[in-house]
């Protein structure tokens, strides 16, 4: 899952950010709105953290906007403001959780897997595909009861197949979920994930559309 946060606190951004790259996600980092603005218009999101509270505007206004111009993408607000009234205010601009500063780290990864999941109309965070069994909350991959180990970017790319069975994923579509890890995607990466995937978990469990892009397979 590729997350935008837009936080301008130096430190709390700094530890949600590596609390969600720890969780396996990736995380693009903006301080100001212009700078959210801009990526969102530039690069496609599956959830975004907004700080209310921004050098440049509120992000309860933001968010109106987000939402008037069409944008869908799941919305976690976080900020200190704690009344009763402002988190109504939020949720009627458009936002799907709301978390008051400060926050378990831990909760924070709860409510982004709860928001992912209802997104992604799975609302249950197992699945199973063939002899696979997925624990979505706990990214966990079991063959046959056993623990398939995937790194942090396997398990972003095969969660992004599993949650979507039937969609056709092309290599940019596929590029942008890495993006924002600690290291930069090469012209082949795709193509070796895509290569230890299948020697993890099946050679058919990916296939490749020629020209096209890739989608689950059977195994």
């Amino acid at each position: 899952m590729r997350v935008l946060l837009v936080e301008d606190d130096t430190i709390l951004g700094a530890a949600v950010r590596d609390q969600i790259s720890a969780d396996g996600h990736s995380v693009d980092w903006a301080q100001r709105l212009d700078e959210a603005d801009l990526q969102l218009r530039s690069a496609s999101f599956d959830l975004i953290l907004l700080d209310l509270m921004l050098p440049d505007g509120k992000g309860i206004d933001f968010l109106r906007r987000l939402r008037g111009r069409g944008e869908v993408t799941p919305v976690i607000i976080l900020t200190a403001l704690d009344q009763i009234s402002d988190r109504i205010e939020g949720l009627n601009a458009g936002a799907d959780d709301y978390l008051v500063k400060p926050f378990n780290l831990s909760e924070l990864t709860a409510r982004l897997n709860a928001v992912s999941r209802r997104y992604s109309g799975n609302p249950n965070p197992m699945l199973e595909i063939n002899d696979l069994v997925l624990d979505i909350a706990n990214r966990l991959v079991l063959k046959e009861g056993r623990k398939i180990s995937l790194t942090a970017r396997e398990w972003v790319l095969f969660e992004t197949f599993a949650q979507h069975p039937n969609q056709l994923f092309s290599k940019a579509q596929l590029e942008e979920k890495l993006y924002s890890f600690d290291a930069g995607v090469e012209s082949n990466t795709i193509e070796v994930h895509i290569s230890r995937l299948r020697k993890k978990l099946g050679r058919n469990m990916i296939t490749t559309e020629r020209g096209m892009g890739y989608r689950l397979g059977n195994g």
